[in-house]
C-alpha cells in the first residue's frame, strides 16, 4: 500500500474515510445478502409452504424489510457511526437497549460465517466434479477454514480491495441466476419444460392466497433471504458522501433483491407448475437443486457455481457487520478498548475482525461436532437475533426523531410510521419464531434440548450469554452507561448541517 494510503504520522488512526462509492457500497450490501445461496436454501421451502404465491410471499417478506431499511436512511444522515444500532439505539433509547443491539449484531455473523464458507466450498467442489471432496468431513472443514481466513485477510488488508472482490462474485452470481430465469420462462413457453408448466400469471403475487398460516411461515424464511443489506452502512465512515450515500445503497439492496427474488420465484412456480410443487412437499430442501439440473441439463454447474460465488461474497461480507459494531462499541467504552484497535497501515478495524473470524470457526468447528443438523439449527436461531435488531432499530428511528415526527407529512410517514409498522411486524414474526422454536419436531435435528427445540435454545443461550457479559462490563468499566438518549438537532433534520447531533 502506497505510503498516502496509511495514517497520517502524528495523528489518531481511523477508518479511512471516503475509501469507496455508493455503487461499491451496493455491491456489498447485495452480497452480504447472498441471493444465490439464500434463494437455493429457502425457495424450496417457501413454494412447498405456499406452492404458486411464493413470489407473493417475497413480496410481502419485502415490505418490512423496505421500512426498517428507511429508518437506517434517516438514522445515518444524523449518525454516521459504523456501529448503525449500537450507536444508534444507544443514543435514542439508553446503553442497555443499544448494547443488547450491538451483541445481537456481532452474534449473526459469528453464528453464520462458517456455515457460508461451508456452502462455498462444498458447492465449489460440487461445481468442479469433486463429490468424493465434499464428503469427506476433514477436507471438506479444512477447507472452510482456510478460505474464512483468506476472506477475513481480504477484510483486513482493505475496504477498496473488497470492493473490487465482491464486484466480481455479484457478476458472477447475478448473471448466473439470470441465465437459469430465461432458460427456465423460455422452456415454459416453449412448451419444452419437463414438468406440467403453467404460464405466469398475476395472481401469484398475491401473498394471502395460501392462507394466513402458510403466510406466516413464509414470511418467517423470507426475512431470511433479505437480511444482509445493512452492511452497507456499516461502512459509512468509509464511504464517499457518508450522511447519504450508505442508506441510499442499503435500500436500493432491497429493491434490487426484490426484482431478483420475484424473478426467481416465477421461474421456479412456472417451469415446475403447481401440481409437481404440491405433489414434492416434502422434498422442498432438494428442490431447487433438482430443477437447476432439469433446467440447465449439463450446465447445472453454472448455478452451482453461483451459489459458491454467492456464499464466498457473503463469508467476507457478513465479517464486515460484526467487527466495524465491535469497533464501535469498543470505542464507546462498551467493549475492552482493543477491540477498536486500527491498523495504521490498512486503515481497517484489524483486532476486531480477526476476533470475529477467531470466533466464527471455533463455533463452527465445535457445533459441527455435534452434528450436521446442530449447525443448521443454529441458522434457524439467526431470525431471532435478525428480527430483535432490525425491530429495534425500527423502535429508535421513530425515538430519535420523535420532536420532529409532526412537522411535515414526510417526517411522520417515512421516519415514523414506516419505521414503527416495521418494527411491530418483526416484533409479531420474533414471538411466532420463538413459538415455532419451541417444538423440537420444527428443527432440523428433531431433538429435544432441556424440552425445547435446539434452535430456540441456541438463542437463549446466545441472549443469556449478552446479558451477563454486559453485566460483568458494567461493573468492571461503567463509562458507557452514564450516556444518556439524546434527540435530532433541527439543523440536520431541516437539512442545515451534517454530522452527528450534539
Amino acid at each position: 500500500m502506497a505510503a498516502e494510503d496509511a495514517a497520517p504520522p502524528g495523528r489518531p488512526v481511523g477508518l479511512k474515510s471516503d475509501a469507496i462509492g455508493f455503487v461499491d457500497a451496493l455491491v456489498i450490501g447485495l452480497n452480504s445478502t447472498s441471493p444465490a445461496y439464500s434463494l437455493a436454501a429457502v425457495i424450496g421451502p417457501i413454494v412447498a409452504l405456499v406452492g404458486i404465491y411464493a413470489p407473493g410471499v417475497m413480496v410481502a417478506s419485502f415490505v418490512p424489510m423496505l421500512l426498517i431499511a428507511s429508518a437506517f436512511y434517516y438514522l445515518n444522515k444524523v449518525d454516521q457511526d459504523c456501529g448503525t444500532t449500537f450507536s444508534w439505539v444507544t443514543r435514542a433509547m439508553g446503553p442497555w437497549a443499544g448494547w443488547l443491539g450491538g451483541w445481537a449484531i456481532a452474534m449473526t455473523g459469528v453464528l453464520v460465517v462458517g456455515s457460508l464458507a461451508d456452502v462455498a466450498v462444498s458447492f465449489a467442489l460440487l461445481a468442479f466434479g469433486l463429490d468424493s471432496w465434499v464428503d469427506n468431513t476433514f477436507v471438506r472443514q479444512l477447507l472452510t477454514v482456510l478460505l474464512i481466513v483468506v476472506m477475513t485477510a481480504v477484510c483486513v488488508i482493505g475496504t477498496e480491495l473488497s470492493a473490487k472482490v465482491q464486484n466480481v462474485l455479484i457478476l458472477a452470481q447475478v448473471a448466473c441466476l439470470l441465465i437459469f430465469v430465461a432458460v427456465a420462462l423460455y422452456a415454459v413457453y416453449d412448451g419444452t419444460s419437463k414438468y406440467p408448466a403453467a404460464e405466469p400469471e398475476l395472481s401469484w403475487l398475491n401473498p394471502f392466497g395460501a392462507g394466513s398460516t402458510a403466510l406466516t411461515g413464509g414470511l418467517l424464511l423470507g426475512v431470511f433471504i433479505y437480511w444482509g443489506w445493512e452492511s452497507a452502512v456499516n461502512l459509512t465512515e468509509e464511504v464517499k458522501d457518508s450522511a447519504s450515500a450508505p442508506g441510499k445503497a442499503g435500500l436500493w439492496s432491497t429493491v434490487v433483491l426484490l426484482v431478483t427474488y420475484v424473478s426467481v420465484g416465477f421461474a421456479v412456480v412456472a417451469y415446475a407448475g403447481p401440481a409437481f410443487l404440491s405433489e414434492n412437499a416434502g422434498e422442498e430442501e432438494f428442490l431447487f437443486a433438482q430443477l437447476a439440473g432439469d433446467v440447465l441439463g449439463g450446465w447445472d454447474w453454472i448455478l452451482l457455481l453461483a451459489v459458491s460465488t454467492s456464499a464466498l461474497a457473503s463469508t467476507q461480507t457478513t465479517i464486515i457487520p460484526a467487527s466495524r459494531t465491535a469497533l464501535s462499541m469498543a470505542r464507546r467504552r462498551a467493549l475492552p478498548a482493543h477491540y477498536s484497535h486500527i491498523s495504521p497501515r490498512f486503515r481497517t478495524p484489524d483486532i476486531s475482525t480477526w476476533w470475529v473470524a477467531g470466533i466464527a470457526i471455533t463455533w463452527y468447528i465445535a457445533v459441527s461436532q455435534i452434528s450436521e443438523n446442530a449447525l443448521l439449527d443454529s441458522l434457524t436461531a439467526l431470525s431471532l437475533l435478525i428480527s430483535f435488531y432490525y425491530a429495534l432499530t425500527g423502535l429508535a428511528c421513530a425515538v430519535y426523531y420523535r420532536r420532529h415526527l409532526l412537522e411535515s407529512a414526510h417526517n411522520f410517514l417515512l421516519i415514523g410510521l414506516g419505521p414503527l409498522i416495521g418494527a411491530g411486524l418483526l416484533a409479531w414474526l420474533l414471538v411466532r419464531s420463538v413459538s415455532d422454536m419451541a417444538d423440537p419436531e420444527n428443527s432440523y435435528s428433531g431433538t429435544s434440548w432441556f424440552g425445547l427445540g435446539p434452535p430456540l435454545v441456541i438463542g437463549m443461550g446466545i441472549a443469556l450469554a449478552g446479558v451477563l457479559i454486559m453485566l460483568v462490563w458494567r461493573l468492571r468499566s461503567p463509562t458507557f452507561w452514564r450516556e444518556r438518549p439524546s434527540v435530532v438537532d433541527p439543523d440536520l433534520v431541516h437539512g442545515r448541517g451534517r454530522g452527528k447531533e450534539s
